[in-house]
This record gives C-alpha cells, sequence and structure tokens, in this order.
C-alpha cells in the first residue's frame, strides 16, 4: 500500500522531505502546507506540485493523506503534531520533538488517543559509524565505560541568523521558535549520547553567549559536566562561534579495554579505534556533507526515516525513532539548561 504524505513547512528541511517522498516507491506527495504564497515557494527539483495550502486546519480539512512530516520551526513542531494526530494523522516530527517536556508529553497523550504513530527525525544514528559503536557499547566490549566525551564546534554567524538585507531571519534566533542551539544545532549529537548511554545525570554546566548578543539572547557555547551509571563521567562541550565554517564534532569513549573516538562534522567517521579484543571494521562511508558556509548540512540517511514510515504503516517494522527518545533528548537539554542557571 502506498503511504501518501503531505509536508507541513516548505523550508530547507521540508523540500529535503519532498524530495525523498516523491522518489520513494511506496510513498506518494499529496500536498504540502506553508503560509507563503504559491509562486513564493521555492518547488524541489523533480518534485511534480501538488495540492498546496496556507493553512494547517485547511490542509487537514481538504486533504485527504496518512502522515503529516513537520518540516516548520521548533516552536511549531508540538501544537502542529498534536493537530495532526486529533485528525486521525500519523506524523513525522522533525528534531527537535519540542521545544519542552511537557509539550513532549502532549504530543505522546495525543498519540495514544487517537491511535497514531510518531516518527522522530534522528537520522544520524544510521550513520554505520553510531550504529557500530552503539554496538560495541552494548555488548560491552570497551569493558566498564570510564569517561564519555562529546564536542561539537559548529559556525552559525551573521549569514545564517540575518536576512541579506540585515533583518532577523524568520525564526533563527528567535527563541520561543529556534529554542537556542541545543535544539537546532546539536540535538542529533545529544540524541546519540542518549541512544548510546542510559542515564545521563546532569552535574554541572556552564552556558554564555559570547559572539551572538546582537542576534540572539540565548547563549552560544557551553561546557557540560555529566556522570553515567556505574561510575563513569563525561562532558560536553558545545559552540558556534567557529570562524566562517564547522569545525568538528567528536564523540570520544574511553573504557577499561579500549578507547573508541568518532569524529567528521556528523560523528561518521572512526577516527580511533585502540581495543583489547578487537579492531575497527570497515564501514561505508557516512553521509557527504557540505563543511563550508551557514548553511551546513547533510543530505543523506533522511531516506531512511522515509522507508521507516512506509514500512511501519505496511506492519513491516517498529518505529525506528519513538516519541519517547525525543523527549529524552528535550529532558537532557532542559536539565542543562537548569544546571546552567545561577542559584
Amino acid at each position: 500500500m502506498k503511504i501518501r504524505f503531505a509536508i507541513v513547512g516548505l523550508g530547507h528541511i521540508g523540500r529535503r522531505h519532498a524530495t525523498l517522498v516523491a522518489a520513494h516507491p511506496g510513498a506518494k506527495l499529496v500536498a504540502v502546507c506553508d503560509p507563503l504564497d504559491r509562486q513564493e515557494l521555492t518547488w524541489p527539483d523533480g518534485v511534480p506540485e501538488v495540492s498546496h495550502f496556507k493553512d494547517l486546519a485547511k490542509l487537514l480539512q481538504g486533504s485527504d493523506f496518512d502522515v503529516a512530516c513537520i518540516c516548520t520551526p521548533n516552536g511549531l513542531h508540538a501544537a502542529q503534531a498534536v493537530a495532526c494526530l486529533a485528525a486521525g494523522r500519523h506524523v513525522v516530527v522533525e528534531k527537535p520533538l519540542a521545544l519542552s517536556v511537557a509539550e513532549c508529553d502532549a504530543i505522546i497523550a495525543a498519540a495514544h488517543r487517537y491511535d497514531r504513530r510518531v516518527f522522530g527525525v534522528m537520522q544520524n544514528r544510521y550513520s554505520p559509524a553510531s550504529a557500530w559503536l552503539k554496538e560495541v557499547i552494548d555488548s560491552g566490549g570497551l569493558g566498564r565505560v570510564l569517561q564519555v566525551h562529546l564536542d561539537c564546534f559548529w559556525n552559525r554567524d551573521g549569514r545564517y541568523y540575518l536576512r541579506s538585507d540585515g533583518k532577523p531571519h524568520a525564526w533563527h534566533g528567535d527563541p520561543a521558535l529556534d529554542g537556542g542551539v541545543l535544539f537546532t544545532q546539536f540535538a542529533h549529537f545529544l540524541d546519540l549520547l542518549c541512544w548510546t548511554f542510559d542515564g545521563v545525570s546532569v552535574e554541572h554546566a556552564r552556558m554564555v553567549n559570547q559572539c551572538h548578543c546582537e542576534i540572539h539572547p540565548f547563549a552560544d557555547t557551553g561546557m557540560v559536566h555529566f556522570s553515567l551509571p556505574g561510575g563513569g563521567v563525561g562532558t560536553l562541550n558545545f559552540s558556534t562561534v567557529v570562524w566562517d565554517r564547522n569545525f568538528e564534532s567528536t564523540f570520544t569513549v574511553i573504557g577499561s579495554r579500549g578507547t573508541i573516538k568518532l569524529g567528521g562534522q556528523y560523528m561518521n567517521e572512526v577516527r580511533y579505534c585502540h581495543a583489547e579484543q578487537f579492531t575497527a571494521p570497515a564501514l561505508p562511508p557516512g553521509p557527504a556533507s557540505n563543511n563550508y558556509g551557514p548553511y551546513q548540512g547533510s543530505a543523506a540517511n533522511h531516506h531512511f526515516v522515509i522507508e521507516n514510515v512506509v514500512d511501519v504503516l505496511n506492519g513491516r517494522a517498529e518505529v525506528a525513532t519513538t516519541a519517547a527518545e525525543g523527549r529524552a533528548v528535550v529532558d537532557l537539554i532542559e536539565r542543562i539548561h537548569r544546571a546552567s542557571q545561577p542559584d
């Protein structure tokens, strides 16, 4: 059975979803919803034009589809997902699931009430390097986990936050719609941390706004200390102040029987592996990425999300990234924000 999709929000990520849905043999794109007039939309190359609605309520009333891909600004995810679930549609929600645990709980409650599915978008899990690291940890291959270090140093300057005329971007940097760099830039990497290790406990955090005070009110840089069950300790260091282009993202795990470090902009490469009982396998390359300019991004791995939706709704698979897992990332971000506040 072909699964019918509608895209809510036809921006950069929405166009990516539309392209992948249109290309999937088990899916069909039937509608898009975006407040822009049709002539103002940037339509994805190679995607046949479909019905366009400027209002979500009108989309839900006027189009027959199975799944809504919520690709709007972060602060709109929860209300739009709940509205779609209440209308009997399944939802794919781009990261983050929402901007608060309370909003995540509202999505989960609506999914249960209306017996619909929620698919989170955490496509970095599909990176061969990330999947392999999780397998190693789950198998105990590194022995007792002693230390975990997550470092994310990216560029987000005026090219990202401001339009060409110098005015603020429609939602980048808006506290109510953006939510901050942990939600918008680094949620994928926090998901890898939560996915690989249960029970991350935030011990201390410091967050500062070093370079963006005139652009947005939230911190652009942070240092976090956390602990893991079993006595492991860890750090999270993140920033968007790097000049001109993204620098790196790394995930280091030090165990009693070995050390692994993932690297690459999307943690899609095994940079170091020295262990007592194994060596790093030959893994297929991770997604290609553009490391230059303000719109760095990976075009790969989203197709796994669409494929999972099609398979689940045809009874062939389980949801790969659940709403509960999306909630765990939001919960961790909330705890980091609370820990960074002065007493």
